[in-house]
């Protein structure tokens, strides 16, 4: 009888706590949290100032309101280029940029945005979705309190603006051109001067002849930043950024106190911002084209085969310098490398062998 009444006490007993840790978690599971997102971008910026004011929102309905997030423009809280530190100190708990911008800190970094000569839009989600590139990624990051998604794309970008033209590399020396990450390595190796200045400094730059050159993305945000004033040449392809993937950066500490499904919200949240950033570019870029062309006469060059030979080349060094002297670079860009390398026979006899049907002229 004694046995049978332990056994019921203990019953009871069981019972009770876990009634207590249900009613804790449900608690843990309503709590509402107020969080701080800094971007690189000014405030509302076109497409990448939205695609972070977008991010909050969709992460605010989905969680119906259990996480709501403040977005800043840089300047509104902290200057552009201080978004990593930021986050990583735990001062704000999210930011929005592109990884490039972090080359000095992180040299590895670079490979998670673009690589001049490297993955286009799709291959790049391939290699961070289905590759080890998000794995990467995350590894890199981790030493700074950092945890990343893939957060938008600009696709293929547009060379960028000059103020003459570019008929060899010799006419890369001594060029001062804004243009950040491993391009603007390629582009010292060519001889040039990279200068990396924040978007909303670039026309101001080009302008007075500070620089005599920029890239930024494509048509529909050139157009809108007036570049065509400044600079007379509009030159393509984007070699430097052949698909340039943005991020949104979380302090580790912040993420690690969100519960599961606020953080599988905002993982989702991440996985629709990519795809609506491409998509955004993608369906506005050539309008604009057309209006820079017929209507403000730019005039539109392509880079000579030998200019992107000589580039390509540079590029190759570059990157295998980088690899010699730093083991984490070397780490990535040699998954970075195999993932392209197993992937370019395929590109051939899909994507290439597609566009080149449709542009053909057939009797």
């Amino acid at each position: 009888m004694f046995f049978l009444f332990f056994i019921s006490l203990s019953f009871v007993g069981c019972l009770k706590n876990r009634t207590e840790n249900l009613k804790k978690g449900a608690v843990t599971q309503q709590k509402n949290y107020r969080w701080k997102m800094v971007t690189t971008w000014r405030p509302h910026f076109p497409v990448l100032g939205e695609g972070a004011d977008k991010l909050a929102k969709w992460i605010d309905e989905m969680s119906n309101g259990r996480l709501k997030i403040s977005v800043y423009g840089s300047g509104e809280l902290i200057p552009a280029l201080g978004v990593f530190d930021a986050v990583s100190s735990g001062t704000v708990e999210m930011g929005h940029g592109a990884s490039y911008y972090w080359a000095g800190k992180v040299p590895a970094a670079q490979f998670f945005a673009s690589v001049p000569f490297g993955l286009n839009a799709q291959s790049m989600n391939s290699w961070l979705y289905s590759g080890d590139g998000l794995k990467l990624w995350e590894e890199v990051y981790k030493p700074f309190n950092l945890k990343p998604f893939p957060a938008g794309n600009t696709g293929v970008q547009m060379g960028g603006w000059f103020n003459k033209e570019i008929n060899s590399l010799e006419d890369l020396k001594g060029l001062k051109m804004r243009i950040p990450g491993l391009g603007g390595k390629v582009l010292a190796k060519a001889g040039g001067n990279s200068i990396l200045v924040a978007g909303g400094e670039i026309y101001t730059n080009l302008d007075r002849g500070v620089i005599d050159a920029t890239e930024w993305v494509g048509p529909f945000h050139d157009l809108k930043m007036g570049f065509y004033k400044a600079a007379k040449y509009y030159y393509y392809p984007g070699w430097h950024e052949p698909g340039t993937t943005l991020e949104l950066i979380i302090n580790t500490e912040a993420w690690a106190s969100l519960p599961p499904d606020l953080q599988a919200i905002v993982e989702a949240a991440t996985y629709k911002a990519n795809i609506w950033m491409i998509s955004e570019f993608e369906a506005k870029n050539n309008a604009n084209l057309q209006t820079l062309l017929k209507k403000h006469k730019v005039q539109l060059r392509r880079f000579p085969d030998s200019v992107l030979g000589g580039l390509k080349k540079l590029s190759d060094e570059v990157l295998e310098e980088m690899a010699a002297d730093d083991p984490v670079s070397k780490k990535v860009y040699e998954s970075f490398k195999k993932f392209q390398k197993n992937i370019s026979t395929w590109n051939q006899m899909s994507e290439s062998a597609y566009h080149n049907v449709i542009s053909k002229k057939y009797n």
